[in-house]
């Protein structure tokens, strides 16, 4: 099968699941698609980092959350550099910062607290979820 129709029966068949209600994606990038996840079910730690986000802070680690999330691996729908901004979500028993992250986009307003364009990684960027929903 050559790479074209392999990817259009990929496309069809992410269609059809979405069109019948199998399936929960949205776009990313030409042949990437991202999950979704409601608010409701997002771990409490990242339901608070959400809020906090929209809030406007304060952060439980100032000098790293909001800082510009690159987007290198192409995971998240490209955007000009600077548009992405990190935030920490706790992990309970961590030492660390943990694996576990939200990064929000600007939107059209610019501002990463009103965009409601927020994704949730656990993996520490390898994967992510579009969040949908408000906390």
């Amino acid at each position: 099968m050559s790479r074209s129709s392999a990817f259009l029966r990929l496309v069809v068949l992410a269609w059809l699941l979405g069109l019948f209600g199998l399936a929960d994606v949205v776009h990313a990038r030409e042949g990437q698609y991202l999950r979704t996840i409601a608010v409701a079910d997002l771990p409490p730690e990242a339901q608070q980092t959400l809020r906090l986000i929209q809030a406007g802070g304060p952060f439980p680690y100032p000098r790293k959350d909001g800082s510009t999330f690159g987007n290198f691996e192409r995971r998240l729908p490209l955007q000009a550099r600077g548009y992405y901004r990190e935030y920490t979500v706790r992990t309970p028993g961590s030492r660390d910062r943990g694996p576990r992250r939200i990064v929000a986009g600007q939107g059209r307003d610019g501002n990463v607290a009103t965009s409601g364009e927020y994704y949730y990684t656990d993996d520490h960027y390898r994967s992510f979820w579009r969040i949908r929903g408000n906390p």
